[in-house]
């Protein structure tokens, strides 16, 4: 028999043209505003306490965070606004980074990102994307994600223990995230690749001469490191030109942390000056006409910073303990697809 207290999703967006009347009876969908109203408060609330400020931003820019290039990981939206081409922001971490200059304990947004690639049961076009910077290095700002990913199940709890257990069978998963955080478990990207065996199905070898981890084998090594765990040091040439490396110029000063659906939370330090930045760029075979700007502001503003994104609905789908992230937005958007409201 059905378990009469749990509360399923519908599916009701597979329906465009019904979804939003569908989505105002469904009693999930009422859930999942609920805890992201806290998410947004609860955020708020920890950054007070770090001292980090928010800053608003647009959510055009001329400088993508993956541009094509060595280490890009998704695609960029292009769009034609009154005439001029500019993209949507796919992160806005070059606008952090440049807010640092101006709170010297780093800044903070929750805003939309909005990503090239069609969505599936991983991913969004458009979704909630939760960002800090702040001067510091990897071990600093892997320590705030902590800390951060602490408060908000804390949080989560103490305002919406009895709700969740109409949607999560249990919350064990909550109270091991808590216990954990601060001493979660790291492995670096080489240490990862021996776990794994260096199985082709879970470590891709890409050309020229980096690896990269696949879906099946962030499941795996979750499977084996228990569910929960950071993976540091990717090859340098696997991740974006803005992530610093280490002395070898080989290993990038950067961390992904994983658990539920896979990859939640990015991390790493930035380059602190324009010599570095200039390096990567090259190395990369990034044009750097539209990073002049943070060049030049690396050149005149040095400084070490680290930052993080963490993914609202990769967060939820764990939280609920789910399987189709499309079941975490309350009014959809597909790329291709003009969708009212």
């Amino acid at each position: 028999m059905e378990d009469l207290l749990t509360i399923r999703p519908t599916r009701s967006w597979k329906d465009r043209k019904n979804h939003f009347l569908c989505a105002l009876e469904d009693p999930w969908y009422k859930h999942i505003a609920a805890i992201e109203n806290i998410i947004h408060h609860a955020t708020c609330e920890f950054y007070r306490k770090e001292g980090i400020k928010t800053l608003f931003l647009p959510i055009t820019t001329g400088s993508i965070s993956s541009p094509m290039g060595l280490g890009s990981d998704s695609l960029p939206v292009k769009v034609n606004l009154c005439g001029v081409e500019t993209y949507l922001a796919d992160s806005m971490q070059f606008m952090l980074e440049y807010g640092c200059r101006i709170f010297e304990k780093g800044c903070y947004y929750i805003m939309p990102s909005f990503r090239g690639e069609m969505a599936d049961e991983r991913h969004l076009c458009q979704f909630y994307h939760s960002e800090a910077e702040f001067p510091g290095g990897l071990s600093d700002v892997m320590n705030l994600v902590e800390r951060y990913i602490q408060y908000l199940c804390e949080s989560i709890l103490a305002e919406y223990e009895e709700e969740l257990h109409l949607l999560v069978d249990d919350l064990g998963h909550i109270e091991k995230m808590i216990s954990l955080c601060g001493t979660i478990p790291k492995v670096t990207f080489d240490e990862a690749a021996v776990i794994l065996k260096n199985d082709p199905k879970y470590i891709e070898f890409c050309q020229p001469g980096f690896r990269n981890i696949t879906r099946e084998g962030e499941k795996e090594l979750l499977r084996e490191t228990g569910g929960i765990v950071w993976i540091t040091h990717f090859d340098s040439l696997a991740v974006p030109f803005y992530q610093a490396c280490d002395e070898s110029g080989q290993k990038a000063l950067n961390a992904d942390l994983l658990f539920g659906i896979g990859e939640v939370v990015g991390s790493g330090e930035r380059h602190q000056n324009k010599a570095e930045v200039m390096k990567a760029l090259n190395r990369h075979r990034v044009p750097e006409k539209e990073y002049e700007w943070y060049v030049e502001m690396k050149e005149k503003f040095p400084l070490k910073t680290a930052g993080f994104g963490l993914g609202i609905e990769r967060f939820l789908l764990w939280l609920l303990k789910h399987d189709d992230i499309r079941d975490c937005q309350i009014l959809p958007r597909f790329n291709g697809a003009n969708i009212i409201p």
